[in-house]
């Protein structure tokens, strides 16, 4: 007890002695990180006002800051006293180095992996992606991971070294994304017709791009209901940024041309089963 007693007395004693240090250390330590922060979100804004890429941006700038607040650490354990340690930390940093990088392997990884999506640029922000069966767009890139989200509003993180290693689809890359069904008609109808009006029908559809991207219709097999049509058409995504946009053009297009079948007196066939009975027995 006694003990105790005495590095309380003790410890007090120095603090006494050496409040104004501990007071400026304080002050350092809180206004570095503060002007850590204010450079960083300097250069985010300075970079997103000279690169498209605002992913590169925000990466960039979170490097910067996470770099000048562990300089700010370092300084600020030289200032208490503790150069002796920060010496060895630093003379040790190649063993360091080595351990920490096999127990977390995996957040070295991460963060590599986002240095190089930051700089590769596979993708934008808002950008349609899918990995690994997770289709979303992109919101935000830290160090560690990707944020996605989904059409149906769930916030999905996603490892960099996922993205990196596994392939990457991007929907909205070039601004154009094409979508495609199947319908059958009787086999007594002209497909020729058929293929006519179904043309006509889809170019009247709002958000279905014509020109160069015009929509495509093609016999597409034969069954032994009926004559399998695919209607094939574009949709500019830089206009309908949002899934749902994509997914209201595709059930337009699908009403209508069914509608326009029917109109023109198009027989739309269905599966059935027909049943026979013969002298009471059932086939």
């Amino acid at each position: 007890m006694e003990a105790a007693i005495d590095f309380y007395n003790q410890m007090v004693a120095y603090f006494r002695a050496n409040y104004i240090n501990f007071i400026f250390i304080v002050v350092f330590l809180v206004g570095g990180f503060m002007i850590s922060g204010f450079i960083q979100r300097r250069v985010r804004l300075r970079l997103d006002s000279k690169s498209p890429n605002h992913i590169t941006a925000n990466f960039t700038s979170q490097l910067i800051g996470f770099t000048l607040k562990a300089m700010v650490v370092f300084v600020t354990m030289y200032l208490l006293g503790l150069n002796s340690f920060t010496n060895k930390l630093l003379a040790g940093a190649g063993l360091l180095t080595f351990v920490v990088g096999f127990a977390l392997k995996d957040i070295g990884e991460n963060f590599l992996a986002g240095i190089i999506l930051a700089f590769k640029s596979p993708f934008r922000l808002d950008d349609l992606i899918e990995i690994n069966g997770i289709v979303g767009h992109v919101k935000d890139i830290s160090i560690r991971e990707t944020l996605v989200k989904t059409p149906d509003g769930k916030d999905v993180f996603i490892p960099n070294s996922i993205i990196l290693k596994n392939p990457l689809y991007n929907y909205t890359l070039d601004g154009f994304l094409r979508y495609e069904f199947t319908l059958g008609i009787a086999y007594a109808s002209d497909p020729t017709a058929a293929i006519q009006i179904l043309l006509k029908t889809v170019n009247q559809v709002e958000g279905v791009l014509k020109g160069d991207k015009q929509p495509n219709i093609t016999i597409s097999e034969f069954t032994s209901s009926n004559i399998t049509i695919k209607v094939m058409f574009w949709i500019n995504t830089f206009k309908a940024t949002r899934r749902s946009v994509h997914n209201s053009i595709r059930s337009q297009v699908m009403n209508d041309v069914v509608a326009a079948l029917i109109a023109n007196g198009f027989s739309v066939p269905t599966s059935f089963v027909e049943v026979k009975i013969l002298n009471g027995i059932e086939e």
